[in-house]
């Protein structure tokens, strides 16, 4: 299986900052993205420490250990997130211009048929296949526990209020959990890593509108780009970033795929 990476990040309409941050390591199958929150541009110090730590962490591990089963590499991810947070928490604690700072944190490992997809907080993942997209991640959220418990039906969620109160995020507390999915992928699959800035504009049927037209043969760039411009033509009222990583198949293959023999 190839697959192709592209991320870009865009401050909005409505923010001076971008507290956003986005990470790929294509050779290792890599993605990490990242939405920072707390003051003064200690939301940017938030998410560029997870997105930094988590890269280098699981980077490394991933290199030293090309015969890891999913479980195994499930579980670097969630040791690795477990470092981040540590150095995000300490941070808040030794600077008092970063007290109370955090990020929520959406991250992906793709190899073979594979996909590994972690998240802390309202970053999400979609994949796009055959004309459906489906929603792999659950937000950490006030919103979406009113909806788990049938408070809200999830046509109500839409529009409610106070929809970026998230109930899980790194850096907050001195141990953050990391839900990971193990997910088949097959050729043709798209998947879609991205902040809020870009759901809370587009919702589920504004992404399908820009990605029902999708080929194997179009740019993932253009298409990435048409997202943000799609978030911010809707009000761009956050920052906004993507990570989009497209599946194919063929013999060209990267570092990880290499190594484990797939």
């Amino acid at each position: 299986m190839v697959y192709e990476f592209f991320s870009l990040t865009d401050t909005g309409r409505l923010r001076s900052n971008n507290e956003d941050t986005v990470g790929c390591e294509p050779e290792l199958g890599l993605a990490v993205l990242a939405d920072g929150m707390g003051g003064y541009q200690a939301g940017e110090v938030a998410s560029a420490m997870a997105t930094g730590a988590v890269t280098t962490a699981l980077g490394g591990w991933l290199l030293a250990h090309h015969q890891a089963s999913p479980r195994e590499i499930g579980l670097a991810m969630r040791l690795s997130v477990d470092r981040a947070n540590q150095a995000v928490y300490q941070a808040s604690i030794d600077n008092s211009q970063f007290t109370g700072m955090g990020t929520t944190l959406v991250m992906a490992v793709f190899s073979g048929t594979r996909a590994l997809v972690g998240h802390v907080g309202d970053s999400r993942c979609y994949r796009w296949r055959e004309g459906r997209l489906d929603l792999l991640t659950r937000d950490h959220s006030l919103l979406q526990e009113q909806v788990d418990a049938g408070m809200l039906s999830p046509q109500q969620a839409e529009n409610a209020p106070h929809r970026n109160l998230v109930t899980r995020a790194l850096g907050v507390e001195e141990e953050v959990t990391l839900d990971v999915g193990d997910h088949a992928v097959l050729p043709g699959d798209l998947f879609l890593l991205c902040s809020d800035g870009l759901t809370d504009m587009l919702r589920h049927e504004g992404l399908m509108v820009c990605l029902r037209h999708h080929t194997m043969q179009d740019s993932l760039a253009q298409l990435g780009r048409n997202l943000i411009d799609a978030a911010n033509e809707a009000g761009g009222k956050d920052n906004i970033s993507v990570i989009l990583v497209r599946a194919a198949g063929g013999h060209k293959r990267g570092l990880l795929s290499r190594l484990w023999g797939h």
